[in-house]
């Protein structure tokens, strides 16, 4: 009963679609892009591939993005209403190094 109570108070958290969350945190430059990049499984959520730009985040989750040539591995510490500029943008999420 309890695991089921966890569970579903995790299921009740603020989520946003990643295609938006890419496009708010600036790792694409409009929303048609992020969607792209989204669909066609260059993304990772918490170590599995995202094949749609539907897919829901949460803060804690753990994203792994390509960026040009290099890999950033992000994590979210808060989901951002909206695009704001870059500096603001970088205060929601925490990039972490590869491997760890």
């Amino acid at each position: 009963m309890k695991a089921e109570k966890k569970q579903l108070a995790a299921d009740q958290r603020p989520a946003l679609r990643i295609d938006k969350l890419l496009w708010f945190l600036r790792f694409a430059r409009n929303r048609t892009m992020a969607k792209k990049l989204a669909e066609k499984g260059h993304v990772r959520l918490n170590g599995r591939r995202v094949e749609k730009g539907h897919v829901l985040v949460r803060t804690d989750d753990i994203l792994t993005i390509p960026v040009g040539r290099n890999v950033q591995v992000v994590r979210i510490s808060k989901l951002p209403i909206r695009r704001h500029g870059a500096p603001r943008a970088q205060s929601c999420f925490e990039l972490l190094k590869p491997g760890r």
